[in-house]
């Protein structure tokens, strides 16, 4: 009793002030529009010009800045020559061979056993298995030619971009201004829509992989910037003090104790300089970039399922070797020099071009030796559209007519006004002022841009998406981690349903629901559904055993340590789950332009298609602006979630 007389005024206090603010925006909904109509569609004279500013700037750039000796056209030529020669050079070994000296490529034979080499000096021979068998797998598969063109663009942007997220993190953690500067930018980086990327990078690079190139090492930047400030940071205070005792200069400090004691941190940067690479090389196939990227995009244009689905599971293949291969070099602990491996590594190759000279069948995978389910997926796809076209238009229309519609026309309607009042009252409650005054900004600015309309359709189709992935992940997530077997298989399939491409999610969807915001819905929740049950399970999974001994002890059921105990303690771990999926479904947001959608990323697509940097990268703003908002709200609630649960343990991380 005297605990809730104490409790008792904040609570009534926060039930007050929420019934306050709400009966407000109530207010605003009913008389607003009467009294201030411009409360709801955002005056086309106060709009801010900034996509003809950025527009006009880009053509600046272009055609009239310079530096005295050179313009800036010629020193993007510059730097497109110096990223073409040595990717020339890696497609014509990997892939079409150097014409120059009329040399074909490597032999695929070789090839294969030279990542075998490589799996088993780092892992042993399950990891050599596994290299080898993914790279044969793209190669029975008949994607070799294209595989091959997408990894010459991998080796080129992942050393580009984990040189430059290098020196930027030692900079940002050398200079502390730097590393306050950086974070909105790496925030903004990460968050902008890939295809915002797009736009500037194709006007100021033009067609072609160089461009695609640029674009994947901007985007891939960033994780390895953020984990050597990290890593950096995590280096024990005894080691610091030991190289400035032995008389270190900042240099010596730098590249002989700092870096090489971070190697581990380290690693784990490049593993996701390489996925991030790998991700962005398919979707830059829409500025040219080619190999599988354009092989599922063509797929998708001709709404080619079977050819698309075997072009994503190669993409599938060639990132779990590379991903294994780099995590096994990350946790590599050996010391003797892998000079043996290497040696015979490279005889192998040498051996097995020599040996393509006298047999053809050894340079290029025979295509009467090729695999194909093409046909098999489309059929299955067919039949599926002739036996339940009915049921599936009707469980189509019924979603749509009676939730995607009434959602969106009651989100269109909403005051931008009122919305950035009551998201700033609610970050005013999880996180206080600042978190308020931030989440307020960013909704005014997205109206101040004259998008808010768009934008609300953006919030419409990912949160009814966001909403069905929680509801469909959830229950996927208590269960596979109630049962260890379950949960081996479902990490399987969410594992591939993150690697897959995302264009590859939208052929099943066109195929059979045609175009739309249902298509774009199915899509997206296929897409975002993994985070959804990952962290579901982890959470779950990480809850103390002893609280949930100590819940049988007291004679509850299961079910109820399942919904007093268990869910209670994850939901960090669980709101952290629905962050995440809220992403996954903006970044698919973007791609599912391509099935007609009326939001923001129809506005990305379109500045794509017109290279129009000014729109694409306003557009690209609010999305990531949306994410941010969502973000910081979802990380505030889920900290005040762990204070209290009584999870907190009062570290927080300072770098």
């Amino acid at each position: 009793m005297m605990a809730d007389t104490v409790d008792s005024p904040p609570l009534w206090r926060g039930l007050a002030l929420w019934g306050a603010v709400l009966l407000a925006f109530v207010a605003l909904m009913t008389w607003g529009p009467t009294l201030l109509p411009w409360a709801f569609e955002y005056p086309k004279k106060w709009v801010v010009p900034a996509a003809r500013w950025i527009s006009d700037f880009t053509k600046w750039l272009l055609n009239d800045a310079s530096f005295g000796l050179f313009t800036f056209r010629d020193l993007t030529r510059f730097l497109s020559t110096l990223v073409d020669i040595p990717y020339q050079a890696v497609a014509g070994v990997l892939s079409g061979g150097i014409e120059a000296v009329n040399l074909p490529p490597l032999s695929w034979v070789g090839l294969i056993a030279f990542v075998g080499l490589i799996g088993h000096r780092l892992g042993g021979w399950s990891l050599a298995l596994l290299a080898a068998g993914c790279f044969l797998f793209i190669a029975v598969f008949g994607q070799w030619t294209s595989a091959m063109v997408t990894l010459a663009s991998i080796m080129i942007a992942v050393p580009i971009g984990v040189a430059g997220g290098l020196m930027l993190g030692l900079a940002a953690y050398r200079w502390r201004w730097l590393a306050r500067a950086l974070q909105p930018v790496l925030d903004l980086m990460q968050t902008i829509p890939v295809f915002a990327y797009l736009v500037p990078i194709l006007i100021l690079f033009g067609f072609g992989p160089t461009a695609a190139i640029v674009a994947t090492v901007i985007y891939a930047m960033p994780p390895m910037t953020r984990i050597t400030m990290l890593a950096l940071g995590r280096v024990p205070g005894e080691i610091r003090d030991l190289g400035h005792m032995v008389g270190c200069s900042r240099r010596q400090m730098t590249w002989r104790v700092m870096v090489p004691s971070a190697k581990d941190g380290l690693m784990v940067g490049v593993n996701q300089v390489i996925m991030l690479s790998l991700n962005m090389v398919i979707i830059a196939s829409m500025i040219g970039a080619g190999g599988l990227g354009f092989d599922v995009l063509a797929s998708l244009r001709r709404l080619d399922f079977g050819a698309g689905l075997e072009a994503g599971f190669a993409i599938v293949a060639l990132a779990i070797a590379l991903d294994r291969l780099s995590q096994a070099a990350a946790q590599y602990t050996g010391v003797d020099a892998p000079s043996g491996y290497l040696k015979w590594a490279l005889v192998l190759l040498a051996l097995t071009f020599v040996a393509a000279f006298l047999s053809p069948a050894l340079q290029t995978y025979p295509d009467a030796w090729a695999i194909s389910t093409g046909d098999f997926w489309s059929r299955v796809v067919t039949w599926i559209n002739v036996n339940y076209f009915d049921t599936l238009e009707a469980i189509k229309n019924t979603l749509l007519l009676n939730v995607l519609i009434p959602t969106k026309r009651f989100l269109v309607g909403l005051p931008w006004l009122g919305v950035a009042g009551l998201l700033g009252f609610v970050g005013w409650r999880l996180g206080g002022a600042r978190l308020a005054l931030l989440v307020a900004c960013l909704t005014i600015l997205i109206a101040v841009t004259g998008l808010w309309e768009k934008a609300m359709i953006t919030v419409y189709l990912c949160g009814i998406s966001v909403v069905f992935a929680m509801l469909i992940g959830l229950p996927i997530g208590v269960l596979a981690a109630e049962k260890e077997r379950l949960w081996v298989g479902v990490k399987v399939a969410i594992d591939t349903l993150q690697t897959l491409p995302s264009f590859v999610y939208l052929m099943p969807a066109v195929m059979l629901f045609r175009v739309g915001d249902f298509t774009a819905m199915i899509a997206v929740v296929a897409y975002a559904i993994a985070p959804a049950i990952r962290y579901t399970a982890l959470g779950l999974q990480g809850v103390d055993a002893r609280l949930i001994e100590a819940g049988r002890a007291m004679g509850c059921t299961e079910w109820q340590i399942l919904t007093r105990i268990k869910l209670k303690l994850a939901l960090p771990e669980i709101l952290l789950g629905l962050n995440q999926t809220i992403m996954f479904a903006l970044s698919m947001l973007v791609i599912t332009a391509l099935v007609g959608t009326r939001d923001l990323g129809q506005e990305v697509y379109i500045a794509l298609t017109k290279a129009d940097a000014g729109r694409g990268l306003v557009a690209g703003f609010a999305v990531a602006f949306i994410a941010i908002i969502a973000d910081r709200l979802i990380q505030a609630g889920a900290q005040r979630a762990r204070a209290r649960l009584g999870l907190e343990d009062g570290h927080h991380d300072t770098t």
